[in-house]
Protein backbone atom coordinates (compact mmCIF):
# COMPACT_ATOMS: atom_id res chain seq x y z
CA UNK A 1 0.00 0.00 0.00
CA UNK A 2 2.63 2.56 0.99
CA UNK A 3 4.78 1.75 -2.02
CA UNK A 4 2.30 3.53 -4.30
CA UNK A 5 0.52 5.85 -1.84
CA UNK A 6 3.88 7.07 -0.58
CA UNK A 7 4.39 9.04 -3.78
CA UNK A 8 2.06 11.72 -2.37
CA UNK A 9 4.08 14.92 -1.83
CA UNK A 10 3.03 15.04 1.84
CA UNK A 11 4.83 11.73 2.50
CA UNK A 12 8.48 12.20 3.41
CA UNK A 13 9.48 8.60 4.19
CA UNK A 14 8.23 5.03 4.26
CA UNK A 15 8.28 2.38 6.99
CA UNK A 16 7.75 -1.24 5.97
CA UNK A 17 6.97 -3.76 8.72
CA UNK A 18 7.28 -7.35 7.45
CA UNK A 19 5.68 -6.16 4.23
CA UNK A 20 5.86 -6.37 0.47
CA UNK A 21 7.86 -3.59 -1.20
CA UNK A 22 7.11 -4.10 -4.89
CA UNK A 23 8.93 -2.40 -7.74
CA UNK A 24 7.25 -0.79 -10.73
CA UNK A 25 5.21 -3.36 -12.67
CA UNK A 26 5.14 -5.78 -9.73
CA UNK A 27 2.22 -6.90 -7.60
CA UNK A 28 1.93 -9.12 -4.55
CA UNK A 29 0.90 -11.86 -6.98
CA UNK A 30 4.14 -11.55 -8.97
CA UNK A 31 6.22 -11.43 -5.77
CA UNK A 32 4.72 -14.65 -4.38
CA UNK A 33 4.56 -16.53 -7.69
CA UNK A 34 7.83 -18.46 -7.25
CA UNK A 35 8.55 -18.96 -3.55
CA UNK A 36 12.04 -20.10 -2.60
CA UNK A 37 12.47 -23.83 -1.94
CA UNK A 38 11.35 -24.74 1.57
CA UNK A 39 9.40 -21.52 2.10
CA UNK A 40 6.25 -22.12 4.12
CA UNK A 41 3.01 -21.83 2.17
CA UNK A 42 0.66 -19.30 3.75
CA UNK A 43 -2.72 -20.94 4.50
CA UNK A 44 -4.71 -18.76 2.12
CA UNK A 45 -8.12 -20.26 1.46
CA UNK A 46 -9.67 -20.28 -2.02
CA UNK A 47 -11.54 -17.03 -2.66
CA UNK A 48 -15.17 -16.71 -1.66
CA UNK A 49 -17.27 -13.95 -3.21
CA UNK A 50 -14.09 -12.27 -4.44
CA UNK A 51 -12.27 -12.29 -1.09
CA UNK A 52 -9.40 -14.26 0.45
CA UNK A 53 -8.87 -15.15 4.10
CA UNK A 54 -6.49 -17.35 6.05
CA UNK A 55 -7.45 -20.78 7.34
CA UNK A 56 -8.41 -20.13 10.98
CA UNK A 57 -7.02 -23.49 12.12
CA UNK A 58 -3.57 -22.59 10.72
CA UNK A 59 -3.68 -18.85 11.42
CA UNK A 60 -1.70 -18.81 14.67
CA UNK A 61 1.14 -21.01 13.39
CA UNK A 62 1.53 -19.13 10.13
CA UNK A 63 0.64 -15.54 11.01
CA UNK A 64 0.92 -15.05 14.78
CA UNK A 65 3.12 -17.82 16.20
CA UNK A 66 4.61 -15.57 18.90
CA UNK A 67 1.33 -13.97 19.96
CA UNK A 68 -0.55 -15.05 23.09
CA UNK A 69 -2.73 -18.03 21.99
CA UNK A 70 -5.97 -16.38 23.09
CA UNK A 71 -5.15 -13.21 21.20
CA UNK A 72 -4.02 -15.20 18.14
CA UNK A 73 -7.36 -17.06 18.19
CA UNK A 74 -9.20 -13.73 18.39
CA UNK A 75 -7.13 -12.42 15.47
CA UNK A 76 -8.02 -15.52 13.44
CA UNK A 77 -11.71 -15.13 14.21
CA UNK A 78 -11.79 -11.40 13.50
CA UNK A 79 -9.59 -11.28 10.41
CA UNK A 80 -10.85 -9.07 7.61
CA UNK A 81 -10.88 -10.79 4.21
CA UNK A 82 -9.01 -9.01 1.45
CA UNK A 83 -10.11 -8.63 -2.14
CA UNK A 84 -8.73 -10.81 -4.89
CA UNK A 85 -7.74 -7.61 -6.72
CA UNK A 86 -5.36 -6.75 -3.88
CA UNK A 87 -3.01 -9.47 -5.11
CA UNK A 88 -2.91 -8.33 -8.71
CA UNK A 89 -2.75 -4.56 -8.25
CA UNK A 90 0.50 -3.48 -9.91
CA UNK A 91 2.65 -0.65 -8.64
CA UNK A 92 3.38 2.00 -11.24
CA UNK A 93 5.98 4.15 -9.48
CA UNK A 94 7.36 2.91 -6.16
CA UNK A 95 7.86 5.69 -3.64
CA UNK A 96 10.99 4.06 -2.28
CA UNK A 97 12.80 5.09 -5.46
CA UNK A 98 12.50 8.75 -4.50
CA UNK A 99 11.97 8.74 -0.72
CA UNK A 100 13.89 7.28 2.21
CA UNK A 101 12.60 4.01 3.62
CA UNK A 102 13.00 1.90 6.71
CA UNK A 103 12.21 -1.82 6.88
CA UNK A 104 11.63 -4.17 9.80
CA UNK A 105 12.45 -7.76 8.80
CA UNK A 106 10.53 -10.23 10.93
CA UNK A 107 12.96 -13.15 11.17
CA UNK A 108 10.37 -15.81 12.04
CA UNK A 109 7.77 -14.74 9.46
CA UNK A 110 5.89 -17.60 7.79
CA UNK A 111 3.80 -15.36 5.52
CA UNK A 112 6.56 -13.40 3.75
CA UNK A 113 9.85 -15.32 3.98
CA UNK A 114 12.54 -13.32 5.80
CA UNK A 115 14.93 -13.72 2.84
CA UNK A 116 12.29 -12.17 0.57
CA UNK A 117 11.94 -9.29 3.05
CA UNK A 118 15.71 -8.83 3.04
CA UNK A 119 15.84 -8.81 -0.77
CA UNK A 120 13.01 -6.27 -1.07
CA UNK A 121 14.49 -4.01 1.61
CA UNK A 122 17.93 -4.16 -0.01
CA UNK A 123 16.50 -3.35 -3.44
CA UNK A 124 14.62 -0.40 -1.93
CA UNK A 125 17.77 0.87 -0.21
CA UNK A 126 15.94 0.76 3.12
CA UNK A 127 17.54 1.22 6.50
CA UNK A 128 16.91 -2.21 8.01
CA UNK A 129 16.39 -3.65 11.45
CA UNK A 130 15.81 -7.37 12.03
CA UNK A 131 13.60 -8.48 14.90
CA UNK A 132 12.78 -12.03 15.95
CA UNK A 133 9.05 -12.46 15.52
CA UNK A 134 6.14 -13.65 13.41
CA UNK A 135 4.30 -11.78 10.67
CA UNK A 136 2.22 -10.21 13.47
CA UNK A 137 5.35 -8.55 14.87
CA UNK A 138 3.38 -5.34 15.39
CA UNK A 139 1.33 -7.26 17.99
CA UNK A 140 4.06 -9.41 19.54
CA UNK A 141 6.84 -6.78 19.57
CA UNK A 142 5.08 -3.39 19.43
CA UNK A 143 7.97 -1.53 21.07
CA UNK A 144 10.38 -2.66 18.34
CA UNK A 145 7.93 -1.52 15.67
CA UNK A 146 7.28 1.81 17.41
CA UNK A 147 11.02 2.33 17.85
CA UNK A 148 11.63 1.92 14.12
CA UNK A 149 8.78 4.31 13.29
CA UNK A 150 10.22 6.85 15.73
CA UNK A 151 13.68 6.48 14.19
CA UNK A 152 12.18 6.96 10.73
CA UNK A 153 10.33 10.08 11.91
CA UNK A 154 13.66 11.44 13.13
CA UNK A 155 15.50 10.33 9.98
CA UNK A 156 17.76 8.06 12.04
CA UNK A 157 19.49 4.83 11.19
CA UNK A 158 17.70 1.94 12.95
CA UNK A 159 19.25 0.29 15.96
CA UNK A 160 18.89 -3.43 16.59
CA UNK A 161 16.75 -4.38 19.59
Amino acid sequence: MITEAGTDPKVVGLVYVAAFAPDGGESVETLIKNPPPGAPAPPILPPQDGFFSLDRSKFAASFAADVNPGLAAFMADSQVPWGVQALSGMVSEPAWKSKPSWYLVSTEDKMIPPDAQRAMSKRAGSKVVEVKGSHAIYVSRPRAVASLIEQAANGSVPTQK
